[in-house]
């Protein structure tokens, strides 16, 4: 029997997996035709998803959730990136999920530390 996550569930499961480096499972929640638009990109389709969340995922140290809140398949989670390249951000990540998949993903935070944590890196 199959069970499909709720979309409180897969975003639970996509920042846990993010968090552990855990790309294959993050990229088993992403939906071939995934849309993501953020502070530092966009990327279309799961491969390009991935490879930012990769990218980012170099310098990430934790997440420090502070809310989720869920209403049917839209899922806010509300959190610190914490890097070791910059203050912790507060950040905002808004997904929508599809039969346990996410299709499109929102991130908004001010990215400047970060943007000048990453440069002092280079």
């Amino acid at each position: 029997m199959t069970t499909t996550r709720t979309a409180r569930e897969t975003a639970e499961t996509y920042f846990t997996a993010w968090e552990a480096g855990d790309f294959d499972t993050l990229r088993g929640l992403l939906a071939e035709n995934v849309d993501f638009v953020g502070a530092l990109g966009t990327a279309s389709g799961a491969e390009a998803a991935l490879a930012g969340l990769k990218g980012l995922g170099q310098v990430l140290k934790k997440i420090d959730v502070k809310a989720r809140v869920a209403e049917g398949d839209e899922v806010i989670t509300w959190f610190d990136l914490c890097t070791n390249v910059a203050p912790p951000t507060p950040t905002a990540n808004w997904m929508h999920v599809d039969d346990g998949k996410v299709t499109r993903i929102r991130v908004t935070f001010d990215p400047r530390a970060l943007l000048a944590g990453l440069e002092a890196q280079n």
